[in-house]
């Protein structure tokens, strides 16, 4: 690609810090796990973090962590990547999807008391394209009806509400570290709450189920394989030395894109943060206006990467994946803002180094290639959150 969707920052001190790991030969349960845990509860004001190798792994001991079994119901978004409804499936729970606020595009705080059901035991919020979620009411809602909160930021690490850093809501927060994120451990997830208990059966599980006071080879309880190396712990440390520098800059080049989409009006940018929820940004994510549908997004895309450059839909609704369709038997229809959004979303490229312009590249590339759709025009329709 002439200009990728996602680009990780890598740079001397992180492979420096990889080599010195490498170089020592304790490789995995060193001393770098501890250090790296240490840093992202300073980072999140948390007491106490657990890494493991993903945000999915983390997601699942959350939800095991909250006594989640068969049967119980867990209410969640379907809009996000699908880690966050499967982690409920792992324990054979069932996820039960509210739709999302047609601006934010996070769970709707509006309709989740609708769903909630004698067996309902957590909410788990997503903070989509690291957009924080309205937490003040999602909060409130689970503790007047004792539910446990399991918030997934894995896409929004920095992110504040309030001042205060997402994840640190609920009984347990999930940070996520893809290649594609803000930062990077190469692949890992890192779980923070304030509740010892909690931080030490995740630290088991993660390691077959071992207790500190175990052997090798003792272990008293059914863990997993979670663990993340010394070597992914590494290049955590010394991404997370300059997450407010990395913060910035993705803001700068999202200001980039918000000045260049003034001149495609056949696009809705992503509102700017709020005054009192900071956006880290994950992504930068346009919509196509109402009179485009998901084939028109879906040529704009093939004609973006035919130009080389790195765009996607962003993302397709859980709850239309084949899994949930024939395990609970959604089709189109169940969720319409989600599907209305989810047919025109278009991810372009977005990460720390992109410059402005390359941003306008990227932005004239859009403008030629929804052009190019012919036969459209610009017409007045009633408003989304309108025919919700």
């Amino acid at each position: 690609m002439q200009i990728p969707l996602a680009a990780p920052d890598i740079r001397e001190a992180d492979r420096a810090a990889v080599l010195e790991v490498l170089d020592s030969g304790a490789l995995s349960l060193g001393p770098k796990l501890p250090e790296f845990e240490q840093a992202v509860a300073r980072v999140s004001r948390s007491r106490y973090a657990v890494a493991v190798n993903s945000g999915t792994s983390a997601l699942h001991l959350c939800v095991k962590a909250a006594g989640i079994r068969d049967g119980d119901e867990v209410i969640t978004s379907p809009f996000s990547f699908v880690a966050s409804a499967n982690c409920v499936l792992f324990e054979r729970a069932k996820p039960v999807f509210v739709d999302i606020d047609p601006v934010t595009y996070n769970i709707d705080a509006s309709r989740i008391e609708a769903a909630i059901t004698p067996r309902t035991k957590a909410i788990l919020p997503v903070h989509v394209f690291g957009r924080p979620c309205a937490l003040d009411d999602i909060t409130y809602i689970a503790q007047k009806r004792g539910l446990t909160i399991i918030e997934d930021a894995c896409e929004a690490i920095g992110a504040k509400y309030h001042n205060a850093p997402v994840g640190t809501s609920g009984q347990t927060g999930v940070f996520a570290f893809y290649p594609n994120k803000q930062l990077t451990t190469g692949e890992g997830g890192v779980i923070v709450t304030d509740d010892l208990s909690i931080a030490n059966q995740c630290r088991s599980w993660r390691n077959q189920g071992r207790a500190d006071s175990d052997g090798w080879l003792e272990h008293d309880t059914l863990g997993y394989n979670y663990r993340l190396s010394d070597i992914n712990c590494a290049l955590g440390i010394t991404q997370l030395a300059r997450l407010d520098e990395v913060i910035l800059a993705r803001a700068q080049v999202a200001e980039f894109y918000d000045e260049a989409m003034r001149e495609i009006p056949e696009v809705i940018a992503p509102r700017p943060s709020e005054p009192d929820a900071m956006i880290s940004w994950f992504v930068y994510v346009v919509r196509l206006t109402d009179e485009f549908n998901r084939a028109d997004r879906d040529r704009v895309i093939a004609a973006l990467k035919r130009q080389g450059i790195g765009a996607r839909n962003y993302f397709p609704p859980i709850h239309l994946q084949p899994l949930y369709q024939r395990m609970f038997g959604y089709c189109a229809g169940a969720f319409p803002i989600t599907e209305h959004i989810a047919d025109r979303t278009i991810a372009l490229p977005f990460f720390n180094h992109l410059t402005q312009g390359e941003v306008e590249t990227v932005c004239l590339s859009l403008r030629n290639a929804i052009h190019s759709l012919g036969g459209k025009t610009r017409v007045a329709r009633q408003p989304l959150a309108a025919r919700a």
